[in-house]
């Protein structure tokens, strides 16, 4: 399975993160920065854009992951807003690669039947 996730705080947080920022500008980088690194160490395949972290694996350790990253952005605000798309098709694995991979090449056939190569 592939998810693809985002997860920030909003709301006053409370405690020991209370000025992460330190800047006022709204940024949530710190608590994104910690919810990464969950991600990274999970040892899963997976990759961060600007705007998403996607992340390859069964069900059960994919969940567990952004079940985790949630609960450590948790501590940045009085409330957690996640975004989540899953493609759930079992017996395939190298997925978020592959399919990057297959688009490139659909695109690469356009230019060159078109004329553009």
């Amino acid at each position: 399975m592939l998810v693809a996730f985002s997860v920030a705080p909003s709301g006053r947080p409370s405690g020991a993160h209370q000025d992460t920022t330190g800047n006022g500008d709204g940024s949530v980088h710190a608590a994104v920065a910690e919810a990464v690194k969950i991600v990274r160490d999970s040892g899963l395949p997976n990759s961060t854009s600007s705007m998403f972290t996607e992340i390859e694996g069964e069900w059960d350790e994919v969940m567990d992951v952004v079940k985790r990253a949630t609960e450590a952005v948790a501590k940045y605000g009085s409330r957690v807003s996640l975004v989540l798309k899953a493609d759930i098709r079992p017996g395939h694995t190298g997925e978020l690669a592959g399919k990057v991979e297959r688009l490139e090449r659909a695109i690469d056939e356009m230019d060159e039947y078109q004329g553009h190569s």
